[in-house]
């Protein structure tokens, strides 16, 4: 298979655009397959367990984003290290680098697990998750949450390919994995009848494979990444550049999940429809929105390695491209889900139809016309995060924050669905608008720094 032969590449010279799109495609069919994994639960559950058990999951959604956002911020922040060296051509440097997120990422995977199932059941009481879907939604989340160090061995093995430029590796290994998840997922629901936890340890499962599918394939066919026993030496340095690069990364997603779970809390007291309308709209959003997270892990890879190579005008050039890339997207598919989005509901609802359909429309209505903010958040927060500045993203998801929070407080208070649907477009607005000034403000001092 050619596509698992060792591809590591070169980002720090070339046609920058097409650069970018070769590495972001296989990285948005990924995120697609990814997404397969809650998307095929939300399937199968809402159309063999019922509506409720739709919203079961759909519940957990917000909870899901602050936990495994927590995972996606810190691994991504593991790698870019290993992609700064990389572009600066110090491979010795670069395996103790992989060698000490061994360690680095086994005590994330230890606290990270102990910390979100301790505190689950709190956490979903005070997001006033309804009664008559507690039960199924806290047995989902709990089982994975267990299920944890599956993600981050996925994530680590995942981002450490995509700092060396190979982003098709994990592409393959996910597309067997999301047809392992759809199997389990038709044998757990539908066969042994076990509901939403079913669903759940299909997703857990199939995750685990896949991270170790990619962990047996840079074994044996990443010359590169293969790590003598002095490479896999804890490094304390290395360990403190690490997290000072991770925390801050994973603590920006966290800061924006908190607003999305006070999103969620409003959303919860309008009640079991609401939520499961919400949650489809979110699914069919989800699928479109892909590409954006696409074109961010591209641009933390290549302004990692370019600013290995202490190449800021490659850094500009390669922005720029990106952002034409992702403009044309957002106003392709923002037409798409304003004018067609809505009959993707029976995918995921075979009761109700009448009722969901509007709610999915209205959802989409507020927040379609917002995809251009959103691309921008993707591509300036990874940009800076690759270049090594993670404050500014961080305070980025602050801003984020403070107009969810208001949003919601907003909608609570009036009971407005409306308002659920507009928080994440203010908040995206908002977010892009801080971004855009942080990222004039950080290339300036690059320039200054590349210069001495």
């Amino acid at each position: 298979m050619t596509l698992l032969k060792s591809q590591q590449r070169d980002m720090t010279a070339g046609s920058p655009g097409r650069i970018i799109i070769e590495f972001a495609l296989p990285v948005f069919l990924g995120n697609v397959f990814q997404e397969f994994y809650s998307m095929v639960d939300t399937i199968i559950v809402g159309k063999f367990v019922g509506t409720n058990a739709l919203a079961a999951v759909g519940s957990t959604g917000m909870i899901n984003f602050l936990v495994f956002g927590f995972v996606w911020g810190m691994t991504a922040g593991f790698a870019v290290p290993v992609g700064q060296r990389f572009g600066a051509g110090d491979m010795k440097s670069l395996r103790q680098c992989v060698g000490t997120s061994v360690y680095t990422a086994m005590l994330l995977s230890a606290v990270l697990t102990f910390v979100s199932c301790l505190s689950m059941r709190s956490l979903m009481v005070l997001l006033h998750t309804p009664q008559d879907i507690f039960k199924d939604a806290y047995s989902y989340i709990m089982i994975v949450c267990g299920g944890l160090a599956a993600t981050v061995l996925y994530n680590m093995t995942s981002y450490t390919l995509r700092a060396i430029g190979n982003s098709r590796t994990p592409l393959v290994f996910l597309i067997l994995s999301a047809m392992l998840n759809i199997l389990l997922d038709l044998l757990f629901v539908i066969t042994f009848r076990m509901g939403v936890a079913g669903a759940a340890y299909a997703t857990v499962i199939s995750q685990a494979i896949s991270g170790f599918a990619c962990l047996f394939y840079i074994i044996r066919r990443v010359p590169l990444l293969r790590l003598s026993r002095d490479d896999l030496k804890f490094r304390r340095d290395l360990a403190v550049r690490q997290l000072y690069i991770g925390l801050p990364m994973a603590l920006q997603f966290s800061i924006t999940a908190i607003g999305a779970l006070m999103v969620q809390a409003a959303l919860n007291m309008l009640g079991t429809l609401y939520v499961a309308a919400y949650t489809a709209a979110g699914k069919i959003e989800s699928l479109v929105t892909q590409m954006f997270g696409a074109q961010g892990a591209t641009m933390a890879a290549y302004c990692a390695q370019n600013t290995g190579a202490r190449k800021t005008d490659r850094i500009r050039q390669g922005i720029h491209a990106s952002d034409i890339q992702s403009f044309l997207y957002a106003a392709a598919v923002g037409v798409l889900m304003i004018t067609l989005g809505g009959h993707m509901t029976g995918l995921f609802i075979s009761d109700r139809l009448e009722e969901v359909v509007p709610l999915v429309n209205t959802y989409l209505l507020c927040s379609a016309p917002f995809y251009i903010p959103l691309a921008i958040i993707f591509i300036y927060r990874n940009a800076m995060q690759g270049m090594g500045c993670v404050f500014v993203p961080m305070a980025g998801g602050v801003v984020e924050l403070i107009a969810r929070a208001v949003m919601s407080v907003v909608a609570a208070n009036l009971h407005s669905y409306v308002g659920v649907c507009l928080a994440g477009s203010v908040a995206w607005a908002a977010a892009a608008a801080w971004l855009l000034c942080g990222y004039a403000w950080t290339m300036k001092r690059k320039k200054k720094s590349f210069s001495i």
